[in-house]
């Protein structure tokens, strides 16, 4: 999976990254080093993550058109019984 991050994206991720290290592992990466293990992420757990959404996108289309007919059911043959018996007068009167 390649890295689907604009230039500015990707660079943001990068300096994040190489601060998670410093801060949490007293280990400083290079831009190199912190760009090639976001290719690394991406590439290994990337897919998880999609996976994952693509899933949770199929499980909420499903549940929205469950009850597409109930939801969407349009009656037919309305006309008649929404006038309640009125009579139409003719256009000689």
């Amino acid at each position: 999976m390649n890295t689907p991050f604009s230039k500015d994206q990707k660079a943001e991720i990068v300096t994040s990254l190489r601060r998670y290290f410093t801060e949490n592992f007293d280990s400083n990466l290079s831009e190199m080093q912190a760009g090639f293990l976001l290719e690394y992420l991406m590439n290994e757990i990337g897919p998880f993550a999609y996976n994952q959404g693509v899933e949770d996108a199929q499980k909420y289309f499903l549940r929205m058109t469950e009850d597409l007919p109930g939801t969407c059911f349009q009656e037919p043959m309305t006309h008649w019984k929404t006038r309640k018996g009125t009579v139409r007068r003719s256009l000689a009167s």
